[in-house]
């Protein structure tokens, strides 16, 4: 099994819902007004007056079959546009209860 972080842009939302439900993930969790900042073009995402933009990230345990679907679909919306922002990271999950 694998988690998948997705963080993303929250004018992504209606897109990484979409994602979300043609896979069939069911299972998730959501953080809504996540500040940050993107390492590759390092505009702030931080709710202000200065940088009002902000972020909402997603994480989900998947089985390793579902995971390039996945990367492939983010990938997808990013290049859509690229300055908006969604990136997704994965890690191995060795046990779960």
């Amino acid at each position: 099994m694998k988690a998948i972080m997705i963080i993303y842009n929250q004018a992504h939302t209606e897109k990484v819902e979409y994602l979300l439900d043609k896979l069939s993930i069911k299972g998730y969790s959501l953080w809504e007004n996540v500040h940050g900042r993107g390492t590759l073009t390092g505009v702030p995402h931080l709710g202000t007056h200065a940088w009002p933009e902000i972020n909402k990230s997603v994480l989900t345990i998947v089985e390793d079959d579902l995971v390039e679907q996945i990367l492939k679909n983010v990938k997808r919306i990013d290049n859509v546009n690229e300055e908006v922002g969604i990136r997704a990271f994965v890690w191995n999950v060795e046990k779960t209860v």
